[in-house]
């Protein structure tokens, strides 16, 4: 309230009630003058003062009723209106009623089947008691005030009143017509079902009569609102208490649906059945298939030996679950899947055809089909196509506790796959299996399960495994390794042994040194007898031998003559088999398998180290080899051909012990017959790969306690984790060509490193396979995927090789594209030379420098000699001289055929995605043209966009320390340590400026493969996004070009971020308002047109006028630059463009710089094409 004014009380128009009633009780006797009486003069006054009432004017307020009253209003009147409706609707069909003597002569519709097995499930999933009203509420008197609606509840009270029999007595059977029993009292339940039909007709006709009444009496009561908030008070009590019930009812009562067990007959072997019966998991067959068919994902533990990867798909097609679906079984490792396959197959006694397998290069999958093992990177591309895997009915992920990169995607995507089948009808189940998965991850993990997954626990294996420790850890890990398995050789009972080491050298230098020492003897071997009290002496043997000293052990064996043992064992040697030296070291494309722990490169250590066979023998202990056992020694390793691998499954020859020496690929899935004993050196080769620079080192180190864990399930199967991650650009792109923008919020079991996800879209952004991301993306990583980054994705190789593929189909390159693309990704082509000698050597040398050609063939580095190697072993094999050439010539033969299929499989992805092309692998392919050469190095550029090297020249050199470690080095934009090219480059002698590379790892330096040289000039229209270019330069002034019909003007930049000056170089002037004024000026001069030179002397100003500074003062060069500006014009092939569409376009505005006298001149050749 404001403050009132000055006297506003006088001001104020008040309304005053007078009281006269003292004047008019005066009686007055004035009889004698009556007549002239005048009753406005009185004669007489009264006694008191009058009193006087101030009456206040009251303004009549109206409140507004607030939104909420309001509805709550407008719902009584919409509810006294539906009731006054309904009332006269009841009324109106009540005169319309069957007599009870015509509803006689129908047939009730409850004794007929049409409700459906839909409504039929509906019906048994909510209780009846649910639905049925106490008894006392059916016989309440009229009196109550308890209204009834018909509309609401009113389909669920006539279930309640018409299922009156209880609900443990009702034998439900879908299959009967009707729903009903069984029995012969189907014809009691219809007659029941009529009679209570008659007297829901009857309370339905007494409800119309209360509430006819109920609606008159509610319709004189002033307060009907108060009277409706009371009702629904008490109406949601008396719900909630109804609910409580019908929960507990519910808990109570509630019928499972239980489907009809299904049982394919499998017909075995009797020797593999007497085998199954042996294994743990077995035992829990009825517990595994019963959780499984009522979960959607099960999580299954066990020790290895259990038998899990070929037990459970055996239950699921058992259970039928192959019958119209796949069982998907995906295992870390192609030697796993393939393994796996075959031997399902035997047990199950099937063909191929219906237990097949699918990896990289290869599979056996049919139609007949019916259970499938897969690596989990294609399972991964099936994801990217089939997103929903409609094919598979169970998905198996085997070996979980790897923890592969593939793997936590399969995990994360799966568990949005399993719901979205479960919604639509056609359910998914996933089954997870690990030997030693840490499963709190999974369980506790709400985001990746928001319902705990029941966890099934196989028991250990059969046998007890005892593990033995030295007190002294060897740095010669080899050496001890080789020792040990002598020691248990020559001393412990039968039984196969099992070495693990870290690569592939150091595999063959063991199996070397011990089939000298332990040879297969021509006559017939003295095996040494060994009585059963021994026997069951040898671990107690073997403990007292690690709880002795070093010492002591040494001592034991001087009484043995070493050499002499030595020289009689030499004698009685067979002629060895010389087994090709392989060095894995030098090719880094990362595969799905752990084959990348067997490419360390030593060759380019200055320090090289060529053991010498006669010293080694000096190091082993030899007692008592001259009466051992022969040893049956195989090496395994991911890179041994197929059939090499597979003869570790076979029996050894009789009278000799089986000895395995093997890298991890044993660690997991692979089951080695009859391994008792098992030698852990304790190291594996690891790759670290680092996330900002991508220089890739090999270290060898211990190995983690679940990779021990597994090496030691390797034995006491048939008698008494570590996560590697490489770069995520191939995964990362996959995701985001899958629609998934935000891969920081993706259910990962174990999310990446922010580092490196950040540094993967750095690197797919700078290859145009992501669009360049705002600030606001930047920050959560969202950014979406281009065109040609969908056309990346759907090659089965790293998006570097997949660019490079996407623009190879230009100018006919994709025939070379794909060998190059193959031959990268296979490891070891090229078998390495640096530790040979003798004219082999120079002989593959000399070859190799003749691959490499000349010109831009000779530009185009290592990539030339693949491409060459590669061209002429296809030609050597298709004249059945494959194997020889290969041996001839330095290449590995297992290496070639893997790129014939992966040349295959990369041919076919390219003939489904460009139509017409019909590309085939040529074994005659003619080499590549000196043109095509520099087109090649230019694709390569475009997928190496990233790894380009400068060459340090001496002058850039500021001291003089530093000159002796920058001598022929080269840097990167990444790291600051200089970098040299690899011992074999073809290059290395040319040392070109600028280069790149495929792949830079360390050994004593730093080391690049796969290098090409490139052109300066070509950065800035390969890698944009890394050159900052200078505005062009006046002098000289930009010029046009006939050939092309574009401005080329002439720049300096730099290049990275270590700011590399780039020479002066001629590009395509960009589309500015200069290069529009430059291109005007040259259209004006004719040479865009040459039929415009004619009028060139004609012209009011000169064309050079228009790229002056004081143009913008002359109008008719504002409208020439404005129309060329307005549609973007800067190249003769855009003008013509237009014309196409509109071809007076840029008429009135050249008509400007003429005479009139010429106008009609030029509208008649226009456009002057």
């Amino acid at each position: 309230m404001g403050k009132k004014g000055y006297n506003w009380k006088s001001r104020a128009v008040a309304n005053i009630d007078v009281d006269n009633s003292t004047t008019k009780e005066i009686v007055l006797d004035i009889q004698h003058r009556a007549e002239d009486y005048d009753n406005c003069n009185a004669l007489v006054l009264p006694s008191q003062k009058r009193k006087t009432k101030n009456i206040d004017k009251k303004v009549a307020t109206t409140r507004l009723l607030s939104k909420k009253r309001r509805k709550q209003l407008e719902k009584v009147v919409e509810r006294k209106k539906k009731k006054l409706q309904r009332a006269a609707l009841l009324e109106d069909l009540a005169k319309v009623q069957a007599t009870p003597a015509e509803l006689k002569q129908y047939v009730s519709l409850t004794s007929l089947q049409n409700k459906g097995l839909k409504r039929h499930f509906r019906e048994l999933e909510t209780p009846i008691e649910k639905l049925k009203r106490k008894a006392d509420d059916e016989e309440e008197s009229d009196s109550t005030k308890i209204t009834t609606n018909s509309i609401k509840m009113s389909k669920k009270k006539r279930l309640a009143i018409l299922n009156n029999i209880k609900q443990d007595e009702a034998k439900l059977d879908p299959n009967i017509v009707g729903f009903e029993s069984s029995d012969s009292s189907d014809e009691d339940d219809s007659n029941n079902e009529e009679e209570n039909e008659e007297h829901v007709l009857d309370n339905t006709a007494s409800n119309v009569s209360n509430e006819k009444t109920e609606i008159n009496e509610k319709e004189n009561e002033k307060n009907l609102t108060k009277d409706i908030d009371k009702e629904t008070i008490s109406t949601k009590s008396n719900n909630k208490q109804e609910s409580k019930q019908s929960v507990e009812i519910q808990q109570q009562n509630v019928l499972k649906i239980h489907t009809p067990a299904v049982f394919i007959p499998v017909n075995r072997k009797s020797e593999i059945q007497a085998a199954r019966l042996k294994l743990p998991v077995v035992a829990e067959e009825q517990v595994i298939v019963e959780t499984i068919n009522e979960n959607p994902i099960v999580i299954i533990t066990g020790e290895t030996g259990s038998g899990k990867t070929t037990q459970v798909p055996q239950f699921l097609y058992e259970a039928g679950y192959a019958q119209n679906k796949l069982i998907g079984i995906t295992e870390p490792r192609r030697v796993a899947a393939m393994s796996m396959s075959k031997r399902v197959t035997e047990e199950l006694n099937l063909s191929e055809k219906e237990v097949s397998y699918l990896i990289r290069f290869e599979g056996n999958v049919t139609e007949e089909t019916k259970i499938k093992f897969m690596t989990d990177g294609v399972l991964l591309k099936e994801v990217q196509s089939d997103f929903l895997l409609t094919k598979y009915s169970v998905i198996i992920l085997d070996e979980a506790h790897e923890r592969s990169v593939y793997t936590d995607i399969l995990i994360g995507l799966l568990s949005r796959i399993v719901p979205l089948r479960k919604k639509r009808g056609n359910p998914l189940k996933l089954i997870i299996m690990s030997a030693t998965l840490s499963v709190e991850e999974f369980v506790k993990n709400t985001r990746l399960f928001k319902i705990k997954p029941p966890i099934i626990e196989v028991k250990a294996r059969q046998f007890p495994v005892k593990i033995h420790f030295n007190r002294i850890t060897s740095k010669d890990y080899v050496n001890e390794a080789l020792q040990k398995a002598i020691k248990i050789h020559t001393r412990l009972p039968e039984g196969g042994i099992l070495i693990f080491l870290t690569g592939q050298q150091e595999v063959h230098t063991v199996v070397r040194k011990l089939r000298k020492s332990f040879p297969l003897k021509k006559n017939k071997p003295q095996i040494k007898v060994v009585k059963d009290s021994e026997k069951n002496e040898a671990p107690e043997a073997l403990d007292k031998e690690h709880s002795e000293k070093d010492d002591s052990e040494d001592n034991s064996d001087d009484d043995f003559d070493a050499e002499e043992a030595l020289r009689r064992n030499k004698q009685r040697q067979k002629k060895q088999i010389i087994f090709p030296t392989i060095n894995l070291d030098d090719y880094s494309i990362s595969p799905t398998d752990d084959t990348h722990e067997d490419l360390i490169n030593v060759q380019d250590d200055e320090d090289n180290w060529d053991e010498d066979e006669d010293e080694d023998e000096d190091v082993i202990d030899f007692k008592g080899l001259t009466n051992a056992q022969p040893l049956w020694v195989l090496p395994l390793y991911s890179l041994l051909s197929g059939h090499k691998q597979a003869r570790v499954f076979e029996p050894p020859p009789e009278g000799c012990r089986l000895c395995v020496v093997s890298t991890n690929v044993a660690e997991t899935s692979l089951t080695i017959p009859n391994i008792r004993y098992v030698v852990d050196s304790g190291r594996c080769k690891t790759r670290l790969y680092d996330k900002v620079t991508g220089v890739s080192t090999y270290h060898i180190g211990y190995a983690s306690k679940a990779a021990a864990t597994q090496r030691a399930g390797r034995a006491g199967r048939t008698r008494p984790g570590h996560c590697y991650r490489k770069p995520v650009d191939d995964l990362l792109l996959q995701m985001k060509a899958m629609n998934i923008d935000k891969v920081v919020n993706f259910p990962f079991p174990t999310p990446p490193d922010i580092v490196q996800l950040k540094s993967a879209e750095k690197r797919l952004t700078i290859l145009e396979a992501l669009q360049p991301p705002s600030k606001k993306e930047e920050e959560i990583y969202c950014t979406k995927v281009t065109p040609l980054g969908r056309s990346i994705a759907a090659f089965p190789v790293s998006p570097r090789y997949g660019k490079m593929l996407a623009l190879s189909h230009q100018h006919n390159l994709s025939k070379y594209t794909i060998c190059i693309v193959a031959a990268l990704s296979v490891q070891e082509v090229l078998i390495e030379t640096l530790d040979m000698e003798g004219p082999t050597k120079s002989k593959w040398l000399q070859k190799r420098r003749y691959w490499a050609g000349t010109g831009n063939s000779l530009l185009l580095g290592d990539l030339m000699v693949l491409l060459r190697a590669i061209g002429t072993a296809e030609y050597a094999g298709s004249k059945g001289r494959l194997l020889p050439f290969c041996e001839e010539n330095g290449l590995r033969h297992k290496a070639v055929i893997e790129i014939r299929k992966l040349r295959q499989q990369l041919t076919n992805e390219i003939n489904l995605n460009i139509p017409n092309l019909n590309l085939i692998i040529d074994p005659k392919m003619p080499l590549p043209t000196d043109m095509q050469a520099k087109l090649l190095r230019q694709i390569v550029l475009a997928g190496m966009a990233d790894q380009v090297a400068k060459k340090v020249l001496p002058d850039e050199i500021k001291e003089d320390q530093d000159k002796a470690k920058w001598k022929h080095a080269y840097r990167t934009p990444q790291m600051e340590e200089p970098v040299f090219m690899h011992s074999s480059c073809s290059l290395r002698k040319t040392s070109p400026e600028w280069v790149v590379y495929q792949e830079i790892y360390e050994t004593n330096k730093m080391y690049m493969r796969g290098i090409t040289a490139i052109e300066p000039e070509w950065l800035p229209k390969f890698v944009p996004m890394l050159c900052r270019l200078s505005e062009p330069l006046i002098d000289p002034p930009p010029r046009y070009n006939p050939k092309t019909g574009k401005i080329i003007c002439r720049v300096s930049g730099t290049f990275g971020k270590a700011g590399w000056v780039l020479p002066l170089m001629n590009i395509e002037h960009p589309l500015t308002v200069d290069g529009v004024k430059w291109f005007a000026y040259f259209f004006l001069e004719g040479q865009v047109c040459p039929k415009l030179k004619r009028f060139v002397p004609s012209l009011l100003t000169t064309p050079g006028s228009i790229t002056k500074s004081w143009a913008k003062l002359i109008p008719r060069t504002q409208v020439i630059v404005q129309t060329l500006q307005s549609q973007g014009v800067l190249s003769k092939d855009k003008l013509i463009e237009i014309w196409d569409s509109d071809k007076k376009f840029l008429l009135p505005a050249y008509q400007k710089w003429l005479p009139e006298s010429a106008h009609a001149e030029v509208a008649q050749l226009w456009p002057p094409l």
